[in-house]
């Protein structure tokens, strides 16, 4: 049984403040450990004051990493900051960074190459555009993120990864995939690290989906046998919301 793992992307939002009383209030809510891994991606500036508070069952991830253990890049943060707060998750390739900053497969490969090289596990992004999609192309677009975004990654390292399929015309529109898109599309996502790593990796990876995930759509999309959490933005704002969600979790657990 793979063990549900829930992530909120806070995207910019939230001051000092507001991640402060946030994670006061749901630190204490969240399921053990050892049934579902929840975890809060927060922005650079709050890592500190969140991980001080994020008690034994609330895991801190990073939004973004450099690709690089250290030089010269203004503005970016490495993969060894990270690790040094115990930084434990980061995603990469998030559609958002590939459309606004320009990110290809080649970058998020090497983006996750870094992240395993040190030893933080990588929630990497992949998913096709509306159109992509009304023409038949999702597969095609997905089979080429996945053979480009994971070339050169062992199978022991593949299994640590946690796959997010988010199609992009469902993030931030208030569109969701039904629940049955949405297990059909991450089942052919398994067959194809199936097809690259082995039956056995295939089986142990995690798959989230995606795309306007909220309290009225969580239980049934982690209802599916090929999702195993969920990638959550605006609804993971809400402190009573991020609860519901990974309570929600728990249902495959039992």
């Amino acid at each position: 049984m793979r063990k549900p793992i829930i992530v909120a992307n806070w995207k910019m939002f939230k001051t000092r403040d507001e991640a402060l009383f946030f994670i006061l209030k749901v630190s204490d809510e969240v399921p053990l450990i050892k049934d579902v891994d929840s975890v809060i991606c927060a922005q650079a500036p709050l890592m500190r004051c969140l991980i001080k508070r994020q008690g034994d069952n609330l895991r801190i991830g990073a939004q973004n990493m450099h690709f690089a253990d250290e030089g010269a890049f203004t503005g970016e943060v490495s993969g060894p900051m990270l690790k040094s707060y115990n930084v434990d998750y980061v995603i990469i390739g998030h559609s958002e960074r590939r459309a606004m900053f320009y990110e290809t497969d080649d970058i998020v490969n090497k983006k996750i190459l870094a992240a395993i090289r040190n030893d933080i596990i990588p929630v990497v992004c992949i998913g096709e555009q509306l159109k992509e999609r009304e023409n038949g192309l999702t597969n095609t677009i997905l089979h080429n993120q996945i053979v480009k975004g994971f070339a050169g990654i062992e199978g022991k390292d593949m299994i640590k990864i946690i796959i997010a399929y988010e199609p992009i015309w469902a993030i931030g529109t208030g569109k969701t995939a039904t629940a049955d898109i949405a297990d059909e599309t991450c089942g052919y996502i398994r067959k194809m690290v199936g097809d690259i790593f082995g039956n056995l990796v295939a089986d142990a990876v995690r798959i989230q989906y995606g795309g306007s995930v909220n309290p009225n759509n969580v239980d049934e999309l982690l209802s599916k046998p090929n999702i195993d959490g969920v990638l959550i933005g605006g609804a993971s704002l809400n402190p009573d919301h991020f609860i519901y969600m990974t309570n929600a979790a728990m249902k495959r657990v039992k």
